[in-house]
């Protein structure tokens, strides 16, 4: 029976991993996962996973600290990487790039179902307890998205929701 790994064996995992993933090459879409804040542990490698089957072009880490990489299945070596320490930062990077960019959120705005994606997208994604790390209002060019649904339940798994946004976005760009 495997044991656990320990956090030393984590780190050296995610160290070799990070290092590894300066060869990453964009994916063929030109959409952009931006995880804010999110507890660095099951979701975020999921999230990188999915980031390479749906081919994003890269995906921002906004103050996320040591993971360990193995429920990526590789894909942290895959799908390239951006480190932000802080949200303000990683916008930056992207507005000066052309993306629009949508936080996605149990209350947004607009159903993500109805909305025609810009080719230049930017989902973000914050702490499912806690938010995004950023005011929205100093941020008034980005726009809120919601998953409709239909249950009980007002939100969703982060990682399950990321998937479903990517899917979303090569349905609607996906062969052009």
């Amino acid at each position: 029976m495997a044991r656990k790994p320990n956090f030393k064996q984590i780190e050296t995992r995610y160290r070799k991993d990070r290092q590894r993933n300066v060869l990453a090459e964009p994916g063929p879409h030109e959409f952009v996962i931006v995880l804010d804040q999110l507890k660095a542990s099951y979701n975020v490698p999921k999230i990188i996973r999915s980031a390479q089957a749906f081919g994003a072009a890269e995906v921002h880490l906004v103050n996320i600290g040591v993971f360990d990489p193995a429920p990526a299945k590789g894909a942290l070596r895959k799908v390239p990487v951006r480190f932000s320490e802080t949200f303000p930062e990683s916008y930056a990077d992207l507005t000066a790039r052309g993306y629009s960019c949508y936080l996605l959120v149990a209350d947004g705005e607009e159903n993500l179902a109805d909305v025609e994606l810009p080719k230049k997208s930017a989902f973000i994604f914050g702490h499912e307890e806690f938010g995004p790390s950023f005011d929205l209002s100093d941020f008034p060019e980005i726009k809120t998205l919601k998953i409709p649904q239909y249950g009980e339940m007002d939100s969703l798994n982060v990682s399950n929701a990321a998937s479903i946004v990517m899917f979303e976005y090569v349905r609607q760009w996906g062969n052009r």
